[in-house]
Order: C-alpha cells, then sequence, then structure tokens
C-alpha cells in the first residue's frame, strides 16, 4: 500500500469496519501516512462504535485511545469554501461522508471509504485523489504484520458480524476476502 498523498481521510464506513476488527490501533500504525477523520464522523460514529461490542465497549476505547496517541487526528473544517462544499455534498451524502469527501478535495488527501456514493462522486469530482477500502487496509495490515490464517478469518468475521459489513461483490478484493474467511 503505497500512499501518495501526505494524509489518508477515513470514512465513517472505514472507521466502523477497522474498529469492529478489534485492531483499529494496530491497523492505523500500519497505515503509511497521517490517519485523520473529520470532526463530524468523530461526533456521530462514536456513539455507533459505542454501540458496537454491547459490554466491553472495547472499539469505542481503542476509537479514543487512537486519538490520544497520534494515531488519529481530529480535524475540521479550515475554510468557507471546505464548509461550503460539505454543503452542497450533503445533498447528495451523508453527512459523515460530505464532510469526509469535502476536506478531501480541498487539502488533497487520500480518502478511505466504502460508501458506494461517496466512491462515485469522488471518481467523478477528484478522480487525482487516491482511493482505499477496507479490505485494502485489512489485506495491507495482514500481509505487513504476516498475521496467520486463523487470526485473519476472526478478524475479517468481527468486521463481518460487528461491523455489519460485506464487500461488494464487484470489489477486486472479495476473493480474496472469501478466501481468508474459507481458510
Amino acid at each position: 500500500m503505497t500512499i501518495s498523498h501526505s494524509h489518508v481521510i477515513l470514512d465513517a464506513c472505514c472507521l466502523i469496519n477497522l474498529a469492529a476488527s478489534g485492531h483499529l490501533l494496530a491497523i492505523l500504525r500500519s497505515i503509511p501516512g497521517q490517519v485523520v477523520v473529520t470532526q463530524v464522523v468523530k461526533e456521530e460514529e462514536l456513539k455507533t462504535l459505542q454501540i458496537l461490542e454491547d459490554v466491553e465497549n472495547e472499539a469505542a476505547i481503542q476509537f479514543e485511545q487512537a486519538i490520544t496517541q497520534g494515531l488519529l487526528i481530529i480535524v475540521d473544517f479550515e475554510s468557507d469554501a471546505e464548509a461550503e462544499l460539505f454543503v452542497n455534498y450533503a445533498a447528495l451524502l451523508d453527512d459523515g461522508e460530505s464532510a469526509t469527501c469535502a476536506i478531501a478535495l480541498h487539502r488533497g488527501w487520500a480518502i478511505a471509504t466504502d460508501d458506494k456514493k461517496a466512491i462515485g462522486l469522488m471518481k467523478r469530482e477528484a478522480s487525482h485523489l487516491q482511493m482505499f477500502s477496507t479490505l485494502q487496509i485489512i489485506k495491507h495490515w495482514s500481509e505487513k504484520t504476516a498475521l496467520d490464517a486463523s487470526a485473519l478469518r476472526e478478524t475479517l468475521n468481527a468486521i463481518r458480524f460487528k461491523g455489519r459489513y460485506l464487500p461488494p461483490k464487484s470489489d477486486p478484493l472479495r476473493v480474496w476476502w472469501e478466501q481468508s474467511l474459507a481458510d
């Protein structure tokens, strides 16, 4: 995984999936670039993370630790142009995706999202920006850490059930996902 931008901005769906894996901190450490999330996503998704795991609440704890340790930086709009673009995108996307796309476009940052509408919008509006998916990040992390097949299967199952994520059939890593779960 090579990132040609200074930052990678995580959309809510990727953040939830990475947190659901149970390995958020290790995964963030493996990403070769500064990882950020918008204030909008933080405010909205922290509530979701808090209910991912009913009793232990590990996802929300790791999210807060990632911020404290500087693995994840929270960013907000820095200009009227970013805020205006957020409002325009909000007519097409949810608030988290809108904020993520607006900031990424203005600052020239890579985006990590699994949201079909956000992917389509960014391909039309900012095809020069790199886009990553949950599976690309997880595959990179698993290869970088030489994760064994059993631990990888456990991680993918956690994303599938706790994050309620299933990659679309068109995802180029869908076969890798299925083979990793079957091993």
